[in-house]
């Protein structure tokens, strides 16, 4: 799996905000299957940025969630999601929905902070370029361990 996109924020901004400028970073004329993320994700912004890019939502609803009126696609994403979820149950939507495959990105963050907690570069323009040469870096050792498989006879 290659990194795709990357904002840095400060600790001040939370998760879901920015994945609306995660989704922009990816060209619009390729496709996007599926985007995973957890709980923090189940928002308006976060379900209609996905929907716009006519992809599926894998975020699980919140314990507490309460369907929403359906006036956008991403609403009616996510109530279907919440109905599946009360319907299977929160563990076996997990399965049904792919969701365990968050763990992967989970993994890759682990292998990009393995490569250094700390930013050696004291001004933030600085330490954006750092953390994107460590992605890259990150992304080359991926392409070296992905098999290329080609079709004989």
């Amino acid at each position: 799996m290659e990194i795709r996109a990357v904002e840095f924020a400060g600790s001040h901004i939370g998760d879901a905000p920015v994945l609306p400028d995660l989704l922009n970073q990816i060209p619009a004329d390729e496709v996007i299957g599926n985007v995973t993320a957890d709980g923090a994700y189940d928002t308006r912004k976060c379900h209609d940025a996905i929907a716009d890019r006519g992809a599926n939502a894998v975020i699980p609803p919140r314990k507490n969630a309460k369907p929403w009126k359906a006036v956008t696609g991403g609403a009616a994403a996510r109530n279907e999601a919440l109905r599946a979820s009360r319907y299977l149950g929160r563990a076996i939507w997990r399965n049904w929905s792919g969701y365990h495959r968050r763990s992967r990105v989970e993994t890759k963050m682990h292998c990009v902070k393995r490569l250094g907690q700390r930013r050696m570069a004291r001004n933030f323009d600085r330490q954006v370029a750092e953390l994107q040469v460590r992605i890259a870096v990150m992304n080359g050792y991926t392409a070296l361990g992905i098999p290329v498989t080609e079709a004989v006879g």
